[in-house]
């Protein structure tokens, strides 16, 4: 098989660096620097996560499990490619340094119009392969869907300009633009990708999952996307239609993953059975934090909770990690190990990763728990930032030992059990 294993180990080294600018944001909590702006980091830091490290790894899976190697050969990917990477080298540089300024609006001006490239480019191949038609029809709606997702979410950052131009900067219509951003980047194109690729594993081994719930399950977290949105702006009182609106988007995505759950739940064994130890473990934890996204996500239709989040703060830090950390990238790399593109072969990747899964459900733990003390009124736990920086050592610890090993050639291996017949492996 065709494979620029290069281009993920990029995506891997961009979120080792991810890691380490996270570590660097808990630092200042314990000892700030004066010379280092937080608000400024926290951009280069959010900026690396979406378009770093996701980005890069969902164009390095997309492109590799639905094209033949005589797509993915094609000039235009590697362009495509190498010019995002110097685009979020340029936000890395500039973010920390000059926040939202023009180096950095620059920079990721520029990455967003090579998304647009690349979502063209890539449904047009699909088209030209009639990917709509063949085996993977249902998956393939799902990375549609993704790709639109993706398009859509950039109209936030687009309408920062005028917002600010018009003396609207720091105001509800500015941050409301910025959630619109990050519910179609993760709800949106991150979880319909995760989707896309789940459903791809499915028919691409003929595992009888459910002919009719699949397709309903899709319509039915495709159409209640577009409304969750507002569960995003309830935190500023919006008039009672929208509480509406959004709580029944909500209450539908609940009732869709019911629907999954009984498509998945038939073929569970042969699905797990595809995945060695390492990856079945990573991917058994990210479907846990799918099931706890939904489950919050649901509880923020209820007014008093939207609000308690808006209060806490530090709950959305945590659900957002859940999100992009436990439910995303975890299945990332089970997908990746799955397919025999990473290895959990030597002790140094198996220390790697289960120190940084030690991190983030340690620091997730915490995180949460100061939450409820902030709740309750108990006040701050005792050496709280000291002991989240502690324990956030293990995630750059973590990934840099997992990114090591697989530097090292420890990848590409059969760890993914795809060519043992299905009536073979173990569940």
């Amino acid at each position: 098989m065709f494979f620029k294993r290069d281009w993920l180990l990029v995506a891997l080294l961009n979120l080792v660096v991810l890691a380490l600018m996270g570590l660097l944001l808990r630092w200042l909590f314990v000892a700030p620097v004066e010379e280092m702006n937080y608000k400024f980091l926290l951009h280069g830091h959010s900026h690396v996560a979406l378009l770093g490290w996701l980005y890069t790894a969902f164009f390095v899976a997309l492109l590799y499990t639905f094209f033949p190697v005589e797509v993915r050969r094609k000039k235009v990917y590697a362009w495509q490619f190498w010019l995002a990477q110097g685009a979020v080298l340029g936000m890395l540089l500039t973010f920390p340094v000059q926040g939202y300024a023009a180096a950095s609006i620059t920079f990721t001006t520029a990455h967003m119009l090579l998304t647009y490239w690349f979502i063209y480019q890539f449904l047009k191949d699909a088209k030209a392969l009639q990917l709509q038609a063949g085996r993977h029809t249902l998956s393939f709606r799902f990375v549609k869907a993704a790709l639109f997702f993706m398009g859509l979410s950039t109209l936030g950052p687009w309408s920062l300009g005028p917002i600010m131009a018009t003396g609207h900067s720091g105001s509800e219509l500015y941050l409301n633009a910025i959630y619109f951003y990050l519910h179609f980047q993760y709800n949106g194109w991150f979880t319909f990708a995760v989707l896309g690729l789940l459903f791809w594993l499915l028919e691409q081994y003929k595992l009888g999952f459910n002919a009719r719930l699949g397709p309903r399950f899709f319509r039915l977290m495709f159409w209640s996307c577009i409304p969750a949105f507002l569960l995003s702006v309830l935190w500023a009182t919006p008039p009672a239609f929208v509480y509406a609106l959004g709580g029944t988007a909500a209450l539908v995505q609940l009732f869709a993953f019911g629907l999954l759950l009984q498509c998945l739940w038939p073929v569970r064994r042969q699905l797990l059975g595809l995945f060695g130890r390492w990856s079945r473990w990573l991917l058994l934890l990210a479907a846990l934090a799918f099931s706890l996204k939904t489950l919050m996500q649901a509880a923020t239709a209820v007014p008093y909770m939207a609000d308690l989040a808006y209060r806490l703060r530090i709950f959305v830090i945590g659900y957002l990690h859940l999100v992009l950390i436990g439910f995303i990238s975890l299945f990332l790399l089970a997908f990746f190990a799955q397919q025999g593109w990473l290895s959990f072969k030597s002790r140094m990747s198996q220390w790697g990763i289960s120190l940084f899964l030690a991190g983030f459900i340690c620091s997730e733990a915490v995180l949460f728990l100061q939450g409820v003390f902030f709740w309750l009124g108990f006040g701050v736990i005792p050496a709280y930032n000291q002991l989240l920086f502690g324990i956030s050592t293990l995630l750059p610890l973590g990934i840099l030992l997992f990114f090591v090993s697989q530097l090292r050639g420890e990848g590409a291996t059969t760890e993914h059990l795809k060519q043992v017949p299905l009536q073979q492996q173990k569940a």
